[in-house]
């Protein structure tokens, strides 16, 4: 572990953050390697040239490997922005295979994953013949689709980490919603049910004749209790105070309190997956 904890404000983050590194002994394209970002983003987060998000934050003190103390100290400090919001148009300058990894790397630091999704099949349990039809849609040339593809299907590795835990919770139209062929729809489906007898996976599906406690708007996921994560049409936001955190809590509880799961989740499952391959029998 590295370095004492000590009084930091948010304009002194890159500086407070580029001394740790150095005290660590550690060379910065390690660090961000570590980090899923480019040496030149550490550099600038460093000299205090661009402001580090939270998920920056945290990542960069996991690839230094502070202690918790110190991790505490300098969250909170990240924490102050409270509300972040970058447009998809940075990422996709960037590159989504770097988001995907940069994801991949929250999602191996998160014990308790919590996902609402009233539009698609949450990416940590798509086939691949879906996430291709997802990021397709991105108008990506080839390379970055491949790239893309890969660095989202090996998120998935996580679902199998002893210790770590996952509530999913899809709404029935998610299950409906074509994007792809039937036939592949159906293996989607068979994907979730599969998924869903995993130890440390729970699939929950809200049915379209439920009486609802809520209303969807858009997709969230929750990671402990410490950060939210939107998606929107044009940006992704991240939520970390935690008065907001609690009303994305609510509003997932608000949903588990309808939801199927277990048996229930996966017989649903089953016959709208019936239903796609009498579908394409009859086709």
């Amino acid at each position: 572990m590295v370095g004492k904890a000590r009084r930091v404000n948010r304009a002194e983050l890159g500086a407070a953050l580029r001394a740790l590194r150095q005290a660590s002994d550690l060379e910065a394209k390690a660090v961000a390697r570590g980090a899923a970002m480019s040496r030149s983003k550490l550099s600038k987060i460093e000299n205090g040239n661009a402001l580090p998000s939270v998920v920056d934050v945290e990542q960069i003190l996991t690839a230094i490997g502070v202690s918790d103390e110190v991790k505490a100290e300098y969250m909170a400090v990240a924490r102050a922005a409270v509300t972040e919001v970058t447009a998809w148009r940075l990422y996709r300058r960037l590159g989504y295979h770097r988001k995907q990894q940069q994801v991949q790397a929250l999602e191996s630091q998160t014990t308790l994953l919590r996902l609402f999704q009233p539009s698609l099949v949450p990416g940590l349990l798509q086939i691949p013949e879906y996430v291709r039809a997802v990021i397709a849609r991105k108008d990506l040339g080839k390379d970055q689709l491949d790239r893309a593809m890969g660095a989202r299907l090996a998120r998935q590795g996580v679902l199998y980490e002893a210790g770590k835990r996952f509530q999913f919770i899809v709404t029935e139209s998610v299950l409906r919603w074509r994007i792809v062929p039937a036939l592949v729809m159906a293996g989607q489906l068979d994907r979730l049910i599969a998924a869903s007898r995993l130890p440390t996976v729970e699939v929950m599906v809200v049915p379209l004749a439920a009486r609802q406690m809520d209303f969807p708007g858009h997709s969230f996921s929750i990671k402990d209790e410490r950060l939210v994560t939107v998606e929107t049409v044009h940006a992704e936001v991240v939520v970390t105070d935690p008065r907001d955190v609690a009303l994305y809590i609510d509003k997932f509880e608000r949903f588990e309190s309808v939801a199927l799961s277990g048996d229930a989740a996966r017989g649903i499952l089953s016959r709208i997956r019936d239903d796609f391959l009498r579908e394409q029998e009859i086709g």
